[in-house]
């Protein structure tokens, strides 16, 4: 059963923004990169059990001229930042960055003069991901809010302008990507179980204590 078959007349109306914007946040490419211990969360979560496959990003590409996202997996030095930006220079636009974990973020526990006190020094930084280290499903969670925040994306700089500008009045969509994870978004009694949660603002608290119930407390 094919979608043409669900859709009246076989036609199927949208936006040049819109279809443009799908066809990017479902095939986004990571570049091969990884500079600490956050670097072995990330390769875990290309592996079969989380499987990044599902999202369209199974390819780690070894050419920052092939991808378009970089994930940022640990402690950023002095040395390493221009290499850093020379990457990030050539790669594909449009470019994404994703700052896994705290050393690449602040700094984390490297407070000294070796270390850069967070990636966005040296780059821009489109969303960030605490943790020492994230795990597999807090990385994936990380894409799934990048993917949404790109689907929103204006395609030129007058249409930028035009969305802040009805967003100050009011009007304009705001891109608020949702909290929840996605396999609890299918599941309606763990669905209804988030919402009760998030009445009393306990979003976080009620996502660590499942986890700790699946893994004993830990790994």
């Amino acid at each position: 059963m094919g979608l043409e078959e669900k859709i009246p007349g076989g036609l199927l109306l949208t936006t040049v923004e819109k279809i443009v914007n799908w066809s990017r946040k479902t095939s986004v490419w990571p570049a091969t990169f990884g500079l600490a211990c956050c670097a072995i969360e990330m390769m875990a979560t290309g592996a079969p059990r989380f499987d990044m496959g599902r999202f369209g990003m199974e390819i780690f590409r070894a050419s920052p001229r092939q991808a378009d996202l970089m994930i940022v997996a640990g402690r950023v030095s002095q040395k390493m930042a221009p290499v850093l930006r020379q990457i990030y220079d050539q790669m594909a636009a449009p470019k994404w960055v994703l700052s896994m974990g705290v050393c690449a973020t602040s700094g984390g526990m490297f407070n000294n003069y070796a270390i850069v006190q967070g990636v966005d020094h040296i780059v821009p930084v489109d969303m960030y991901l605490p943790g020492c280290p994230p795990r597999p499903e807090m990385l994936l969670d990380a894409i799934l809010r990048l993917r949404e925040k790109i689907g929103h994306e204006p395609l030129n700089e007058a249409r930028r302008r035009e969305l802040e500008a009805e967003r100050a009045a009011g009007r304009g969509p705001v891109v608020r990507p949702g909290a929840m994870p996605s396999s609890w978004r299918f599941d309606k009694a763990r669905r209804a179980e988030w919402e009760r949660a998030a009445a009393y603002g306990r979003e976080e608290q009620l996502r660590i204590e499942r986890w700790m119930e699946r893994t004993g407390g830990g790994r």
